[in-house]
């Protein structure tokens, strides 16, 4: 069982930052991969970054491709999110998972990540 709790939400005004933690339970964290999904109210949950195991490849959505930066301490079992330049329609319940099948693998359908954060509420003013 991975426990994985998520820090670091709030409310920032537009072309703010903020920096999403999710530390991880698990001591073989760093085999596999993480990610960061996100839900707006009324929509569908959606996919933002994936970083492997390692934390040599990266992938982002393109609604966040060049604003957000995910990255992983290994030693510390912590997952991050920074996310600069926001924009209102940032504005979402952010979620970490991980993805137990995955090394080297980065796959952006929330239903094949085994395990999830509680969520962190990032809230974005115009």
């Amino acid at each position: 069982q991975v426990q994985l709790v998520e820090s670091g939400g709030g409310l920032v005004q537009a072309g703010g930052s903020l920096r999403l933690s999710c530390a991880a339970s698990e001591r073989t964290f760093s085999s596999y991969t993480m990610a960061w999904f996100r839900q707006a109210p009324g929509k569908e949950r959606e996919f933002v970054a994936a970083i492997i195991a390692s934390g040599g490849t990266t992938y982002y959505a393109d609604a966040v491709k060049g604003r957000f930066t995910i990255s992983r301490d290994n030693a510390k079992n912590t997952v991050y999110l920074q996310m600069n330049s926001l924009k209102p329609e940032d504005t979402a319940v952010y979620y970490c998972a991980a993805d137990l099948n995955s090394i080297t693998r980065i796959r952006t359908r929330g239903s094949l990540y085994h395990y999830w954060g509680q969520g962190t509420q990032v809230t974005v003013s115009s």
